[in-house]
């Protein structure tokens, strides 16, 4: 990769442990125009909103049993609230770009961050679980916006000497968030009530609007702005919702009819947005790209494998605090392991991909990881915490060096014209699995409570879905294989431990 390329590279592959970076606005790739105050103010500033977003989704798993105890359902049935936040992402990513330019990037982004802290305080007067998935769709419209369009706010504001650096700045609240989220949700939800995870957004979201309009220049990029494709935005948008919510009410009592209309719905628009894609050449999710094998390769296998990296932290509380009668604090004492396992790796992962290429680290990640999360199905009462948090730990150092080379072998083969199309893409498919993953171990659990029966293994469903979603992780074996072992070697970006 040249010095050229490097700032785009790093805005487009970042880890999915802290993946905000690699959602593309349709704008990326401007050179900054001017020279701000200073590329750490701007990056912070940036960061808090970067920081509330990673804090809350690790917060929020760790409170679900406790949310449903206070709402009246079963934990299971609280997979709908974290889905709608994801789905929010996938519907509205894609749109950030054109609103963006359509109205500027800091005006944006402090009305993105201004929808977050609203959702959140809707969140914290939930009464019913309809009440709650519709305040995170909310978070998750606010959410669509606040990363990509900040993203954009630094790059249109600070010199290009300054921005590899700028970024490195960004990136480190989606690292950190993570790690503190699993205690921060587990002290909040034993010492006082899950309604304070949410109250927690305002104060930050209220300085990030507040530093954003001192600080941060109302900066814009010049020149025309292309089309946006509305009918395609609405097309793939609903499609997307229909299929997610309808995949997640399939196991409801009761659900027949709206899961039936939902999926029959969602396959027709979906069918019809194929439709579209083809006859227009700038649809807002360019299939054409899957015709970059690269581009294929990491969106086939990174969707596997996200499904598993969704699924993980929202089994892992339950299994703890229903399973095994754990406090939350303590549940978020074990659950932070598997963010302190892909910190650990980041300083390493360009070295190995570097060294060896894209295949083989990749195909030894993949199998680690999916084994690792695998184990988690022998998890027991007895086991020792110690043991739990070092496969926890192992699973997510080799989780995060496997996205690190997803995130990078995506953009390797684009070309500079179709950047701004391929990020978009991919970053709503990176939601979208995320989404189905936390569907697809609600489903689990709720299959496997009748197979297996409950009341004579209450840990045997958690078991059974464990190693389903691991299981799926471990097929994308099937995709990677088909690398060239010398893609990448010696060739790596030196920006890919962002």
């Amino acid at each position: 990769m040249t010095s050229s390329t490097a700032p785009q590279q790093l805005a487009k592959a970042g880890a999915d442990d802290g993946d905000a970076l690699s959602v593309g606005t349709g704008l990326a790739g401007a050179p900054p125009p001017i020279r701000a105050r200073g590329y750490r103010t701007i990056a912070l500033v940036v960061a808090c909103a970067l920081f509330m977003q990673q804090l809350d989704a690790t917060v929020l798993t760790i409170a679900l049993p406790a949310m449903a105890r206070d709402l009246g359902v079963a934990p299971a049935e609280l997979s709908l609230a974290l889905t709608s936040y994801l789905v929010a992402l996938a519907m509205f990513i894609p749109a950030s770009g054109y609103l963006a330019d359509r109205w500027g990037p800091r005006t944006v982004f402090c009305t993105a961050i201004a929808t977050f802290v609203l959702g959140s305080i809707a969140c914290a007067q939930a009464w019913s679980v309809t009440s709650l998935v519709g305040a995170r769709f909310l978070q998750g419209t606010g959410g669509a916006m606040m990363m990509p369009v900040g993203r954009l706010v630094l790059l249109l504001s600070v010199s290009r000497d300054d921005l590899v650096a700028a970024l490195s700045w960004l990136v480190m609240p989606a690292l950190i968030g993570p790690i503190l989220g699993p205690p921060i949700g587990g002290l909040i939800v034993t010492y006082s009530s899950w309604q304070w995870i949410f109250y927690l957004n305002v104060p930050i979201g209220i300085a990030g609007v507040v530093l954003a309009l001192i600080l941060i220049p109302d900066v814009r990029e010049g020149g025309a702005r292309a089309a946006f494709d509305w009918c395609g935005f609405a097309l793939a948008g609903i499609a997307l919702a229909a299929l997610v919510f309808g995949f997640e009410l399939t196991t409801r009592p009761g659900a027949e009819a709206v899961t039936a209309v939902l999926l029959g719905t969602g396959t027709v628009l979906a069918l019809l947005y194929l439709r579209h894609a083809r006859r227009r050449p700038d649809a807002i999710l360019d299939l054409r790209l899957l015709a970059v094998p690269s581009f294929r390769i990491s969106v086939v296998a990174g969707s596997l494998t996200r499904i598993t990296q969704g699924a993980q932290p929202f089994l892992l509380p339950l299994m703890f605090q229903l399973g095994f009668g754990m406090s939350a604090a303590k549940t978020g004492t074990i659950t932070l392991a598997s963010a302190l396992g892909a910190l650990l790796v980041k300083p390493i992962a360009p070295g190995l991909i570097r060294r060896f290429g894209y295949r083989d680290p990749m195909l030894v990640a993949v199998a680690i990881a999916s084994l690792g999360y695998a184990s988690c199905a022998a998890f027991r009462p007895d086991w020792t915490v110690p043991t739990m948090f070092a496969i926890l730990m192992v699973s997510g150092l080799f989780m995060s060096l496997l996205f690190t080379g997803y995130n990078a072998l995506a953009f390797i083969d684009i070309k500079r014209s179709r950047m701004n199309a391929a990020t978009s893409f991919y970053a709503t498919f990176q939601q979208l699995s995320l989404s189905v993953g936390i569907c697809l171990a609600a489903v689990l659990l709720r299959v496997a409570g009748p197979v297996v029966g409950t009341a004579a293994s209450p840990l045997a469903p958690y078991s059974l879905a464990f190693l389903g979603v691991a299981g799926l992780s471990f097929t994308a074996i099937l995709s990677i294989i088909f690398l060239s072992r010398e893609v990448g070697r010696k060739a790596a970006p030196s920006d890919l431990s962002a």
